[in-house]
C-alpha cells in the first residue's frame, strides 16, 4: 500500500517530474511525466532563457513548483537571474526572468505571490519578488538583505509563510526571517545543532528538519529537528540523529509529516527517519534504497508522496521508489538525464 496513494489505472499520467539542464550555454527544465504506478517518461526540454554554471550547485531547491502546480520557478546560476514558467500539462511556457538580486542564485522557494531566491556568490544574500497573474516579476521593495552566515545551500518559506529559512552549510547557521506583506526581515542567524547543515523541510507544524552532511562523529552525517515560531526562534527537538551514513545533504517529509528521507551522497544510499507529533527524530533504516555509485544528489516526494524521485548524479538518472505506508522504498524504475543536471521537483 503507497502513503497516501489514491487508487488509479496503470499508465495514467498523474504528474510531472522537473530538473535543470545547469548547461552553461542555455538552461533548461527537462520535464518528466509521472504514470500513476511512478514510472517517468521523458516528456520534453524547455529553455529558461539564463545560463547555467555547467558544475553542481551544491543546493537544494534549484527548481520548485507553486503550490497550486501552475507555476514553475528556477535559477540560472549562470546568467544571476530566476526563471518563472507557467505550467500546462506536460508543456511549460517561460513568462519571464528577473536579476535574482545577487549574483549565483542557487535556491528559490514561493508562497502565495511571493517568491525568494537565495545567492550564493559574492555577498551571498536573499532577495523577493511578486509574481502577477500573467507570470511577471516584480521585485519587492526592502526584500534583499545580506547573509550573516556563509555558503547557503537552500531557502524555503515555513508552511505557514510567515518564515523564511536559509541554512548555511560552510558556517553550520540556520538563518530565519519573518515575512509580513511579503517583505523578509533582517535575518537572526541561529547555531546548527551538528555540522554542514545542508537540505531541509518542514514538518505539519512549522517543525524544520535539517540534513547534517558532518553532523555526526566519525566522518558520518545526521539529521536535526527543530520548532519554528511565528517570530522565527528555532528551538531544537533532536539534535544530530546520526543516519551512520556519509554526506547526508538533502532532505524531504512526507506530506503526512510521519517520515523524512536523507540523501546521502557519499554513502550511495537513502535514509529513512520517522517524525512523531512533537517532530522527534528517530532512525528506520539507514540504507533504506542503495544504488551502488549513485552519488545521490537531490530528493523530490510527489503529490501525496506515493513516490520518492532521487536525482543520482553518479548514474546520470532520476531513480523513482514507491512509499510505502511505513515509510519503506521500493524501486520502481528509473530514467536517464545528462551529466550535471540540478535541483528536483515533483508534483
Amino acid at each position: 500500500m503507497l502513503l497516501g496513494a489514491a487508487p488509479s489505472a496503470a499508465g495514467e499520467s498523474a504528474g510531472n517530474v522537473y530538473t535543470l539542464t545547469n548547461a552553461a550555454s542555455a538552461n533548461a527544465v527537462l520535464v518528466f511525466t509521472r504514470a500513476s504506478t511512478g514510472e517517468l517518461a521523458p516528456a520534453g526540454s524547455f529553455a529558461t532563457g539564463g545560463r547555467g554554471t555547467g558544475t553542481g550547485l551544491g543546493s537544494q531547491g534549484a527548481v520548485t513548483v507553486s503550490r497550486d502546480g501552475r507555476w514553475l520557478f528556477a535559477v540560472n546560476a549562470g546568467s544571476n537571474d530566476i526563471s518563472v514558467l507557467r505550467v500546462s500539462g506536460h508543456e511549460l511556457r517561460l513568462t519571464d526572468r528577473i536579476w535574482s538580486g545577487g549574483t549565483q542564485p542557487i535556491s528559490v522557494t514561493t508562497y502565495g505571490g511571493s517568491v525568494y531566491a537565495v545567492n550564493a556568490g559574492g555577498t551571498p544574500n536573499i532577495a523577493g519578488f511578486t509574481v502577477s497573474p500573467d507570470g511577471t516579476f516584480t521585485p519587492i521593495a526592502g526584500s534583499i538583505h545580506a547573509l550573516l552566515g556563509s555558503g547557503p545551500a537552500q531557502i524555503q518559506f515555513s508552511r505557514s509563510g510567515d518564515v523564511l529559512v536559509v541554512s548555511d552549510k560552510a558556517s553550520s547557521t540556520l538563518e530565519t526571517f519573518t515575512v509580513s506583506a511579503g517583505v523578509a526581515s533582517a535575518p537572526t542567524s541561529h547555531a546548527s545543532s551538528g555540522a554542514t547543515p545542508f537540505g531541509f523541510d518542514f514538518g505539519l507544524r512549522d517543525q524544520v528538519f535539517v540534513s547534517e552532511a558532518a553532523g555526526a562523529p566519525g566522518g558520518l552525517s545526521a539529521a536535526s529537528s527543530y520548532r519554528l515560531d511565528a517570530d522565527g526562534n528555532l528551538m531544537t527537538v533532536t539534535a544530530s540523529a546520526s543516519t551512520t551514513q556519509r554526506a547526508a545533504c538533502w532532505l524531504v517529509v512526507t506530506e503526512n509529516g510521519r517520515y523524512a528521507f536523507t540523501a546521502n551522497a557519499a554513502s550511495d544510499s537513502i535514509s529513512s527517519f520517522a517524525i512523531d507529533e512533537g517532530g522527534a527524530l528517530t532512525l528506520v533504516e539507514a540504507a533504506a534504497a542503495h544504488t551502488t555509485a549513485a552519488h545521490t544528489t537531490d530528493l523530490a516526494l510527489s503529490r501525496n508522496s506515493a513516490y520518492l524521485y532521487a536525482s543520482d548524479g553518479g548514474t546520470q538518472s532520476i531513480s523513482a521508489y514507491r512509499v510505502g505506508v511505513d515509510g519503506s522504498l521500493t524501486r520502481v524504475g528509473g530514467t536517464s538525464v545528462p551529466a550535471g543536471i540540478a535541483g528536483l521537483a515533483a508534483r
